[in-house]
C-alpha cells in the first residue's frame, strides 16, 4: 500500500481529523476511546496481573498466540466467540467486563463533562451538571 493510505489510515484509527479530510462533526466526542482498544487493554490487565503469559492465556482459550497478542493491542475486531473464551479463560464473566467498560468509560466521559464546565458560564455550569446526573440515575433505574 503506498505511505499515504496507510498515514490515513492511521489517523482514522486515532480518530486525526487535523488534516481536514473528514469534516468534523459538533456532535462527535473527541478522544472518545474505541471498543477494541478498551476491551484489548482490559484483557491485557487482568492477564498481567494474574501473572500468566499471553502463550498460558492462549492454549487456555485456544485461540492463536499472534491474534490474542493483536485482540490485547487493540489491532483486531475479535468476534463475540472468541472474547468469550478469552473471558473464560482469564475467569472473567460478560458482566465483569461490560461492568469495567463501562467504570472506565462513564469515569472518563465524567472528566470531559468537568473540563466542559469549566469553561462554562457559573450560570450555566449546574444546568449541565444536573442534566449529566439525571442521564446517570435514569441508567441505574
Amino acid at each position: 500500500m503506498p505511505e499515504n493510505v496507510l498515514h490515513a489510515l492511521d489517523e482514522a484509527r486515532r480518530g486525526d481529523r487535523s488534516h481536514g479530510q473528514v469534516p468534523e462533526r459538533t456532535h462527535e466526542r473527541p478522544d472518545e476511546p474505541l471498543m477494541r482498544d478498551l476491551i484489548g487493554d482490559l484483557l491485557r490487565r487482568t492477564r498481567t496481573e494474574q501473572g500468566r503469559t499471553l502463550r498460558e492465556v492462549a492454549e487456555d482459550a485456544q485461540v492463536s498466540l499472534p491474534y490474542l497478542s493483536e485482540i490485547e493491542r487493540g489491532r483486531k475486531e475479535a468476534s463475540s466467540e472468541v472474547l468469550a473464551a478469552v473471558y473464560r479463560s482469564l475467569g472473567l464473566s460478560i458482566v465483569d467486563v461490560l461492568g469495567e467498560l463501562y467504570r472506565r468509560t462513564h469515569l472518563a466521559r465524567f472528566e470531559v463533562v468537568g473540563q466542559r464546565q469549566a469553561h462554562l458560564s457559573p450560570v450555566s455550569a449546574p444546568l449541565v451538571a444536573q442534566a449529566h446526573q439525571a442521564r446517570v440515575m435514569s441508567l441505574a433505574a
